[in-house]
């Protein structure tokens, strides 16, 4: 699979036709997301496809892979920085550790106190030095930030306080500060594959698991842990990123384009999952598939991880960040 022409004439949208006159050939970019369209990333994506096509107006076809076709996020990742399979995609920064150490940093539980000042820390693009280095470490660019759903544990039993998550066995992202945050909260952490989740769940492998109600309700988590304890640790913020090699190929009037498409759907994606986050779960609980359990000790939780979250800023180099995240009112 190759989006351009593999020739000299690579990223000019030429090709030769049979009579050796030069005709327009479109240019392919191809998109993944593990979900289908009712989704709110495969939305932000699908919205990406359609403000690059309206701003380019020449040949261009966007190809959107969907319901995992591709793989997971973590794969996405990975082939956009080998500049191959995929060219754009929405991935958790918790999948871009491997390349850089700060990425996780950018949605870390309890950094953001709520929605409003999430939106301050993304209009003043705090997190830049961070989407710079994954840059130059992965050659993936962050061309804009999806995301705005609310995290909350789900478990298959109900808890409402720290003393009834302790020890509790609890899926977390690969990238060390999840861990340490719920070790931190006397939890049992463990990573496990996102399409893993619900097995684990089934089998009694873990407990418990955490997201925003997107995928609680896309991946049926309420099945088997039917009881969501509301402790709103984190709010997603989900980059949208492109494959630097991908980008470099491409003529510069659609580079343009992509980086303002990039941004404006990052937008409209925060738009929809911050809007859809209490309606899905409110909707879920109303059908009887799950149950909203309010968690008493959400202030003393983050208390416990607060100073976690300082260290492995400083650790990350990116304590200063930190500090303008926190000084902002």
């Amino acid at each position: 699979m190759r989006k351009i022409l593999a020739t000299g004439l690579l990223g000019l949208g030429l090709a030769l036709g049979p009579s050796g006159v030069s005709a327009q050939q479109a240019i392919e970019l191809h998109g993944a997301s593990q979900f289908n369209d009712d989704h709110a990333f495969t939305k932000s994506l699908a919205k990406f496809g359609e403000l690059v096509q309206s701003c380019y107006g020449k040949p261009l076809n966007i190809i959107l892979h969907k319901n995992s076709e591709l793989g997971l996020e973590k794969q996405y990742f990975e082939y956009m920085s080998q500049g191959r399979a995929v060219d754009f995609a929405i991935v958790s920064p918790a999948h871009m550790s491997t390349f850089s150490k700060a990425a996780p940093f950018i949605d870390a539980p309890f950094l953001f106190r709520d929605l409003a000042h999430w939106n301050k820390v993304l209009d003043r693009d705090l997190f830049k030095p961070i989407a710079d280095e994954i840059a130059k470490r992965a050659d993936v660019m962050l061309i804009g930030y999806a995301g705005g759903g609310t995290r909350n544990i789900f478990v298959n039993k109900p808890v409402a306080n720290l003393e009834e998550i302790k020890s509790l066995k609890i899926r977390v992202q690969g990238a060390p500060i999840w861990s340490r945050t719920f070790a931190a909260v006397g939890m049992s952490p463990t990573v496990i594959a996102y399409n893993e989740v619900y097995n684990a769940i089934q089998n009694g492998v873990i407990a418990a698991g955490e997201n925003e109600a997107a995928g609680v309700e896309q991946m049926k988590f309420f099945e088997v842990a039917p009881n969501l304890a509301m402790t709103k640790h984190a709010i997603t913020i989900r980059p949208l990123a492109f494959s630097g090699k991908t980008f470099r190929n491409l003529p510069v009037e659609l580079q343009s384009c992509v980086i303002k498409s990039g941004k404006e759907a990052g937008a409209h994606g925060r738009a929809i999952e911050s809007s859809e986050d209490a309606a899905k779960l409110d909707a879920l609980e109303k059908a009887g598939k799950l149950k909203q359990v309010t968690f008493k000790d959400r202030d003393a939780m983050k208390k416990l991880v607060d100073p976690v979250l300082a260290t492995y800023a400083k650790e990350i180099e990116a304590d200063k960040i930190l500090a303008e995240i926190n000084g902002i009112e």
